[in-house]
């Protein structure tokens, strides 16, 4: 039987490490040494290393909330895979519809992205589904199914 996994994106929220340590703090104590449920916290990049140290040694696991897929490059303002590894992260957001939708990327975009996690030890986490349009006019199956 799969394991549930629970992830929480804290989007731009709590981008101050100090403020990410705190709630880190407070996932890992509510989570204690339960190991039925999967947790994951996906910070943004500025928290990164502070929440991967506030969380080493408890069974809760951090995320990014993206990733580009290249080791090194003039790419400012994205975050390559091995910094990812290299902070502690197991996991990474990939495909969320903010992406699609504001920085338009494609699901061949996505693909390679998932490929190049996949490639660097990170466990992607692909978010899928439908817009406003597609669900109002009723292709959300179709849409996942993709």
């Amino acid at each position: 039987m799969r394991k549930i996994f629970i992830a929480g994106n804290w989007k731009m929220v709590n981008g101050a490490p100090a403020e990410a340590v705190e709630l880190a703090k407070g996932v890992v104590a509510a989570c204690g040494a339960q190991d039925k449920v999967e947790v994951a916290v996906c910070p943004p990049a500025t928290a990164l290393a502070a929440t991967c140290e506030a969380t080493e040694g408890s069974l809760v696991q951090v995320g990014g909330q993206n990733l580009y897929p290249a080791e090194k490059g003039a790419y400012t303002g994205e975050i390559s895979p091995n910094f990812l590894t290299a902070v502690g992260c197991s996991h990474v957001i990939l495909g969320h519809s903010e992406r699609r939708t504001i920085f338009k990327e494609s699901d061949s975009f996505i693909n390679e992205k998932v490929k190049v996690a996949l490639g660097h030890g990170l466990t992607p986490i692909l978010c899928c589904g439908e817009t406003e349009q597609e669900r109002e006019d009723g292709v959300t199956e179709k849409v996942v199914e993709k």
